[in-house]
């Protein structure tokens, strides 16, 4: 089979603030879809970068996430974060079934109704931040125990075990940590689980974990499935939520001209929400490789039968044919809807939920705090390393 002719060795650096891969960059412009080979797993994959092919990929049912299941593709970890059998790595039918059990907590009537306690936390934190003074961390004063705290309620997680699934998040969504590292929490967190869906199953609650558990009680689910439904549900509500909302504040102060336009008219920030989700490269790398069932034509290029292929939101998010000046952020942009929750049957189900909290946050910061600004120089800012998302490590802040 003839290849491409370059193959690209990406080893997925750390990048600082919110610094745009170069090689993403640069294959935007010269190889929209590309040979790729990263730091772990086994051969080679492709990479389609474009905002156009990285839609069909994803929306084109002859590319499988199930057969990627004991599949060592080239990878940017050494480790598979979605379990097999989870909603990332099925295809429909069975991924349909599973989508439907947890799609009703996530739609718009349920996260409308949601909004109210999201801004009695935001403003709660906000009142004990300002009460002892500042400086304060925003990560550990508001944008890390919102989502969480949410996201726990939701699941019906005690409170007193969200430090717990902390610890283990930073586990499982890190790429510096060994094999046998990550399958020794991966087993801890399905136990935590398991051991929850025995005592949800005597004594059910008002939250979304028991009504999965009554699902599987009526054989809808498996208990596998039951407990990789939460454990990706627990990781990127606190973890991609975290950091998202983290970079927003971070982009926001750091654009002083967008973000006087913003406070001018807080009516712009549902907008201005889009901007910062196209603007900002909110992971590092690429999510999870799907596996062509036949030859798929894309462009000019085949992607054979059985090999893996890679879409990059984050570069579809900064296509200079769909976004002009894509690098610029700009607040009060219009045009193509971003990428950033991703697109076709694996679209984020949480997307409206982040975007719900993020308009809590941001709204209650900049209502209640005009004088809000960074404790320390942009280049002593310190970020998280060797982690599947991008986000500050701390945000330290004073107003």
């Amino acid at each position: 089979m003839p290849h491409h002719p370059t193959v690209h060795d990406w080893p997925v650096d750390h990048l600082p603030a919110l610094r745009f891969d170069p090689l993403m960059h640069r294959l935007l412009r010269e190889d929209s879809i590309a040979r790729i080979r990263l730091r772990f797993g086994e051969g080679e994959a492709w990479l389609a970068t474009r905002y156009e092919d990285v839609k069909a990929i994803a929306s084109d049912p002859r590319l499988s996430r199930a057969l990627t299941v004991d599949r060592p593709v080239t990878s940017m970890t050494p480790h598979v974060v979605a379990p097999a059998g989870g909603i990332g790595r099925t295809d429909p039918p069975d991924h349909t079934r599973l989508r439907r059990l947890v799609a009703l907590t996530f739609g718009r009537k349920q996260v409308a109704a949601l909004r109210a306690r999201a801004d009695e936390l935001a403003h709660e934190m906000i009142t004990r931040m300002t009460g002892q003074g500042p400086p304060a961390d925003l990560t550990e004063t508001l944008t890390g125990p919102l989502p969480a705290q949410l996201i726990g309620e939701l699941l019906g997680v005690p409170v007193h075990d969200l430090d717990r699934l902390q610890g283990w998040r930073g586990v499982l969504l890190s790429s510096d940590r060994t094999p046998q590292e990550s399958e020794t929490v991966k087993r801890e967190i399905a136990g935590y689980f398991r051991a929850m869906a025995t005592y949800r199953r005597e004594h059910p609650g008002d939250d979304l974990f028991s009504e999965l558990v009554a699902a599987h009680a009526r054989d809808g689910i498996s208990l596998p499935e039951l407990t990789s439904l939460a454990v990706m549900l627990v990781l990127n509500g606190m973890d991609a939520v975290r950091n998202q909302i983290s970079n927003m504040v971070y982009a926001l102060l750091t654009h002083p001209d967008q973000l006087a336009w913003l406070r001018a008219d807080l009516s712009r920030l549902p907008g201005a929400i889009e901007e910062l989700l196209r603007y900002i490269p909110h992971r590092n790398g690429v999510g999870l490789p799907r596996i062509a069932t036949e030859d798929i034509k894309i462009g000019e290029t085949v992607i054979r039968s059985g090999e893996a292929v890679y879409v990059s939101y984050v570069a579809a998010n900064r296509d200079p044919s769909v976004f002009p000046d894509p690098d610029r952020l700009d607040l009060g942009r219009d045009g193509a809807a971003n990428l950033s929750f991703g697109h076709g049957a694996h679209y984020c189900v949480g997307a409206m939920l982040t975007r719900m909290e993020a308009e809590a946050l941001l709204t209650a910061l900049l209502t209640r705090l005009p004088g809000l600004r960074l404790a320390v120089p942009e280049d002593e800012m310190r970020w998280l390393r060797g982690s599947i998302n991008r986000g500050p490590e701390s945000l330290p802040v004073a107003w």
